[in-house]
């Protein structure tokens, strides 16, 4: 079992580290919301591992994997959410075009904007970027089955091995928070913003039309 869980360790944070949608969303809520916020989404996007990681101790991702509608209807969902955020940040950074005509490119006060809707709204997006993403599930799917030593509960070792990879992502993505934290006098700046708004909301848009336009071949 320790042999396992090492080497699911090692896999799992290859993966966590990879660029994706997870980390443009936490990068977005940390530059726009603050960092209270950014550390509620990547809570809620451990939350969504969770989710996946009992849907395919129950079998709900074997059945995502076999039903190609199934599949493709959750992406579809998975990319449009994407868009929209992507469309939202890129809408700030129009918006701040216009402030910065008025206000010098001085560092801001270093507080964040206030969160609308508070945690709860935070942590519902980042629950919404994993479970909208049915690559997870399958991924789970294939992967986890070999880290549960023949013999162990399938159930609990799959669970545990979930804990694993939500706490590396959490350690990941909090580390990424905390970074923007301290940079946020440089990254607060009304230029600085409008181009990281631009940036992180042209990847949320490009990763959401990429997964539509692999739905739609």
């Amino acid at each position: 079992m320790l042999t396992s869980l090492i080497g699911f360790t090692v896999v799992a944070a290859l993966l966590t580290v990879s660029p994706g949608p997870d980390f443009a969303v936490v990068l977005r809520t940390a530059l726009g919301s603050g960092r209270r916020a950014a550390l509620c989404t990547a809570l809620g996007i451990a939350g969504g591992c969770f989710v996946w990681g009992l849907a395919g101790a129950v079998g709900l991702t074997a059945m995502l994997a076999a039903s190609q509608a199934a599949y493709d209807a959750l992406r579809v969902a998975g990319a449009l959410y994407l868009v929209w955020l992507g469309v939202q940040a890129l809408r700030s950074a129009r918006h701040r075009r216009g402030a910065d005509a008025a206000a010098a490119d001085e560092p801001a006060d270093g507080g964040a904007p206030a969160v609308p809707g508070g945690p709860w709204r935070a942590f519902r997006g980042g629950l919404l970027t994993n479970v909208l993403n049915p690559k997870v599930g399958v991924v789970y799917l294939s992967l986890l089955p070999q880290f549960i030593p023949h013999g162990a509960p399938v159930v609990a070792t799959t669970m545990l091995l979930v804990t694993v990879h939500a706490v590396l992502g959490v350690l990941w993505l909090g580390g990424v928070t905390l970074a923007v934290h301290r940079a946020r006098a440089v990254l607060q700046r009304p230029r600085v913003r409008r181009r990281l708004d631009q940036a992180t909301g042209g990847m949320l848009v490009a990763l959401g039309a990429a997964v539509g336009f692999e739905v739609a071949r």
